[in-house]
């Protein structure tokens, strides 16, 4: 059996208890290295084999899982993070099934979750927003025109932009091209939940300005939105006025 575990954030001690008893199963793992804090190999035991993928194709990680399934042995393909967010599991599913071999998929804490954690953030605010939009500026990848920065920032919705530090210049001139004011909030998490998580407040039009200034490059997500901001409208949902299946209006 090969499974798929989500890595968690980046905190050793944010994976699942599953994803943790299924590192501790297994006699195969296969990481990525260049992301997944390595100390959650501590959790593998003795005699553990192991591969960093960070310099593998999936060409060479195909007969690592395949040669241990013909043994009947466990493998863990570990993964940053959630593995169905930007993680090009599919591909791997796809051949997995082809070789007419079993897996399943074990979720993860993802980063953008880990980063509103740090921010002590609330994504979707009464008033402000009840969207989430997770995407990425256009580089080596594309994203489908439907899709550009310009398009989706006309809702001025809470906006997790993975993979785009590297872009910050476009990455800001489409943003505000597409609707988001000067002034709206933003955040840059280096790192989220890793010992040397740092967190960098700024407005989407001084984004790249800050991004420049402290030498961000990878590993960094960025969070526009007025989620960030003070201004709210408290929740109904416990508002002593509000009536739920479980609890009546008390004014």
């Amino acid at each position: 059996m090969v499974h798929f575990v989500g890595a968690g954030s980046g905190a050793a001690d944010l994976i699942t208890i599953r994803g943790a008893r299924l590192l501790g199963e297994a006699d195969v793992v296969i990481y990525a290295g260049s992301l997944v804090n390595p100390e959650l190999l501590s959790y593998t035991k003795p005699g553990c084999e192991i591969h960093d993928s960070s310099g593998m194709t999936l060409e060479e990680v195909l007969p690592v899982i395949k040669n241990a399934e013909s043994a009947g042995k466990i493998t863990v393909r570990l993964h940053t993070g959630d593995s169905s967010i930007y993680g090009a599991v599919r591909e791997q599913f796809d051949a997995i099934e082809a070789l007419g071999f079993d897996y399943d998929v074990c979720p993860g804490v993802s980063s953008f979750c880990g980063a509103a954690a740090s921010l002590k953030a609330e994504y979707t605010l009464p008033d402000v927003s009840q969207t989430v939009i997770i995407t990425r500026e256009s580089g080596k990848t594309p994203v489908p025109d439907r899709e550009s920065i310009r398009s989706l920032a006309s809702h001025q919705a809470t906006m997790i932009l993975f993979l785009s530090t590297a872009l910050s210049e476009k990455l800001q001139e489409d943003l505000l091209a597409g609707g988001y004011p000067e002034n709206t909030p933003a955040a840059i998490v280096y790192k989220a939940t890793w010992p040397d998580e740092k967190i960098f407040r700024c407005t989407v039009g001084s984004l790249h300005q800050t991004v420049t200034e402290n030498n961000l490059k990878k590993t960094s997500l960025i969070i526009v939105g007025n989620c960030l901001g003070d201004d709210y409208l408290r929740s109904l949902l416990y508002d002593p006025k509000f009536s739920t299946e479980f609890r009546k209006a008390s004014q």
